[in-house]
């Protein structure tokens, strides 16, 4: 890394070397003098334009993870897996936004709705969509948001997005909803 920049502060004084040589008549001089006397050389604007790129590179990145947050916090339901009451890994990314957010903003509350199919008895199906539900806030919590920002509230198997009978249908009712108060 030192060595190549060396080797390019190297190349450009000695293309700045070729340019004086070369010159021979006071035309040419003349018209070099202005960026001398601005005091900035081929070096001074190699650097300022590197640091611009950078700036532009950190804009570039400040403006993209603003567009994934965005879109994460527009994520509002997680789906889980038959029985099973921890989120899917998949999910860590939005949720973890979701959690920068209400740490963030202390004065924002949201409550967390607990799902699950209709297979199961209606006492398990709301346990199940309880822990559900408390599985996101734990882990809200963990990543900044504070318990008392968070509500949490079991349907069961009581409100179902689908009301078909497959699995598919079975799917889209294991869930728990971000509800933004």
């Amino acid at each position: 890394m030192q060595i190549l920049k060396i080797t390019k502060s190297a190349l450009l004084i000695l293309t700045l070397f070729g340019v004086v040589a070369c010159s021979s008549t006071s035309d040419e001089v003349d018209s070099a003098a202005p960026v001398a006397a601005a005091g900035e050389s081929g070096i001074d604007a190699t650097t300022r334009r590197s640091q611009e790129l950078e700036a532009e590179a950190r804009a570039r990145a400040a403006a993209a993870e603003e567009r994934m947050m965005q879109a994460a916090l527009n994520t509002t339901v997680f789906y889980f897996d038959f029985d099973v009451a921890e989120f899917r890994p998949a999910d860590r990314d939005i949720l973890t936004f979701h959690a920068r957010e209400l740490a963030t903003n202390r004065n924002k509350s949201i409550r967390l709705e607990g799902h699950a199919d209709e297979r199961g008895t209606r006492e398990y199906n709301i346990a199940l969509g309880e822990r559900r539900a408390s599985s996101v806030m734990n882990y809200l919590i963990v990543n900044g948001a504070a318990r008392s920002q968070i509500e949490t509230v079991s349907y069961g198997e009581e409100q179902p997005e689908d009301r078909g009978q497959g699995e598919a249908s079975h799917q889209r009712n294991r869930r728990v909803v971000i509800d933004s108060e």
